[in-house]
């Protein structure tokens, strides 16, 4: 007797291969992709790390690209003699020539306004005030007040930053600093695997919106300044900075969602830790601490 299959059957035969074929692919290309989430407290260094990978792995940033930073630069650049100045008044510390309260208005009129284009009279009194002992004796002082870590490359580069026609180089743009809000996706490739990395803002009030990235998340990578163990949060001025990444990454690690997932700690800043590590006492941080430094 013949063996006889209706056209019906062969269709779902047919229609059952290509559903196969189309899992077998996505399978494949999920496995070839991975999804990793960036976190840790502010100012740990998320971003820095993302505007690294497009450094290493995606050519770097256009000139067109840098001259968008420029305004980035020039404000980073006055918001941290800003904040020099604004703590030097809060620690009693004067500026040591004369006609420096002249270059102090300058700076803090400037501080309200569009910074897209630095005048030279507004560059001169930067360059008056940072070569001042009482501001260099503020920027030692700086775990006792909210200061960005790229504070002395900027006003140590103020003769560059000056020259005419100036464009951020890679180094300037990886140094600003933007603070994150919401999450940002970048997409990158290496050796062969698609990467997709999500930074979210680290400070308390983005928190919240971490919980939007967590389904299929390949890897976490929690970052940490070793820098920190000094410093105070901006948001909670009695919080030291690592205690809080200690906490957080502590919920992390014991979060029910995680079970299955590989979490990396990150250390980062490491030049600036070693730097400081000479001077700023660990026992700040961890007074239990019997070390040599």
């Amino acid at each position: 007797m013949g063996c006889f299959v209706s056209k019906e059957k062969l269709a779902a035969i047919a229609r059952s291969k290509d559903i196969d074929r189309k899992l077998k692919a996505d399978g494949e290309a999920s496995f070839k992709e991975a999804k990793l989430l960036l976190l840790g407290a502010g100012e740990s260094g998320k971003s820095t790390i993302v505007k690294q990978m497009k450094i290493i792995h995606m050519s770097g940033y256009t000139e067109e690209e840098c001259k968008t930073y420029k305004p980035v630069v020039f404000s980073n650049t006055i918001q941290s003699m800003v904040a020099i100045l604004r703590a030097m008044e809060q620690l009693q510390i004067c500026c040591a020539y004369p006609n420096a309260m002249n270059d102090i208005a300058v700076v803090l009129n400037l501080s309200r306004t569009d910074v897209d284009v630095l005048p030279e009279e507004v560059f001169g009194a930067l360059k008056r005030l940072w070569y001042d002992p009482g501001v260099q004796t503020a920027v030692n002082r700086s775990r006792e007040f909210q200061l960005n870590d790229s504070a002395s490359y900027f006003l140590d580069s103020l003769d560059r930053l000056s020259s005419p026609g100036y464009i951020p180089t890679q180094q300037d743009v990886l140094r600003t600093r933007v603070r994150t809000g919401g999450i940002v996706e970048t997409h990158f490739s290496f050796k062969g695997l698609s990467i997709r990395m999500f930074d979210v803002g680290g400070q308390r009030s983005e928190r919240k919106k971490w919980i939007h990235c967590f389904e299929g998340v390949t890897a976490i990578i929690f970052v940490v300044a070793m820098s920190e163990y000094d410093l105070t949060l901006a948001e909670d001025q009695e919080m030291n900075r690592m205690m809080e990444s200690m906490t957080l990454f502590s919920s992390i690690c014991n979060n029910q969602w995680f079970t299955e997932t590989s979490i990396v700690l990150f250390l980062n800043k490491r030049d600036i830790f070693e730097n400081k590590i000479m001077k700023s006492p660990l026992t700040i941080c961890f007074p239990e601490y019997t070390g040599k430094f």
